[in-house]
């Protein structure tokens, strides 16, 4: 009875018979078997485009859902709709992380030194190492919290510094900065941006960034929006890191972190405000997926 229905319904496309077969339990070998005949030529693509997703959400550690493994598979050659991805997935029992929400962890000083919003909310940058942005998150440790700080390049969102510790002195965030200067050497004034947080309106960080010719930019007290990129990026830190496994030490939070950030978000996750190409291959000069250095390797 069940491939007798698999079989009405595939006269109708509706459905292929990958899927129905997967819902009705029944293996589309049988099937086929059944009606005497070989498998469908869609039918064989699904099969190849199903052992590519789940090659891919094995090793992308962050789980990526539809939008991403599209991209991935755009990425390898492979232009396949949003809707095939959809029920391919969902028939090998695949699914994305979703973020928790959004809490406010902006404490402000005693005596803030304030500073102008010279972002307004617009997140992007022409040129590398001209607007940067950054903040504060927590994790919990089977010994205390530890803190994150992040320096973010708003022109390809590549995170160029960062820094994990056990508090949330300035020098957290200083640190990272450090990281960011070494690293990136901007030749001119660059544009730090973040929310006015007591670390980030010190009188030691004004006195930071005037020595390391940084213009400081200051978005309003507990409105998430103003520092988007930064907060974006902690929600997928926590979905696709912090949140899937306990962390014992200080330590190992450290080393997953970079691995993390260095060898997975830098160069390996596709970003939707990219195009779903990689921080990495946006700052080497593409700007279609198709074109990514990926798909020209011939790779899957």
């Amino acid at each position: 009875m069940k491939f007798a229905a698999i079989a009405d319904w595939a006269e109708s496309d509706s459905y292929t018979v990958t899927f129905m077969c997967a819902q009705l339990g029944v293996s589309t070998s049988g099937y086929y078997k059944w009606r005497g005949k070989s498998r469908s030529a869609r039918d064989l693509r699904d099969d190849e485009l199903t052992a590519l997703i789940e090659y891919h959400y094995e090793h992308l550690n962050g789980r990526p859902g539809v939008r991403r493994m599209r991209a991935e598979l755009a990425a390898g050659g492979h232009r396949v709709s949003h809707k095939r991805v959809w029920r391919l997935m969902k028939v090998a029992g695949l699914e994305g992380r979703h973020p928790k929400a959004w809490k406010r962890t902006t404490v402000a000083g005693d005596s803030p030194v304030g500073a102008p919003d010279l972002i307004g909310r617009d997140f992007t940058a022409a040129e590398a190492n001209t607007k940067w942005c950054g903040d504060i998150t927590y994790v919990r440790t089977w010994n205390g919290w530890a803190y994150l700080a992040t320096v973010i390049d708003l022109h390809s969102r590549m995170v160029v510094g960062w820094a994990v510790a056990d508090h949330m002195r300035t020098e957290l965030v200083t640190d990272a900065l450090d990281m960011a200067i070494a690293r990136r050497r901007p030749p001119g004034k660059v544009i730090f941006h973040s929310d006015r947080g007591t670390q980030y309106t010190s009188t030691d960080f004004d006195k930071y960034c005037t020595k390391n010719n940084i213009r400081r930019s200051l978005g309003r007290t507990g409105i998430c929006f103003d520092n988007a990129v930064a907060e974006s990026f902690f929600a997928s830190y926590k979905k696709e890191l912090i949140h899937t496994r306990p962390w014992p030490t200080l330590k190992a939070l450290k080393k997953s972190t970079f691995t993390w950030i260095e060898e997975y978000y830098n160069r390996a996750r596709r970003h939707s405000t990219l195009g779903y190409l990689t921080p990495a291959e946006f700052e080497l000069g593409f700007r279609d997926i198709y074109d990514s250095p990926l798909n020209c390797s011939g790779h899957f």
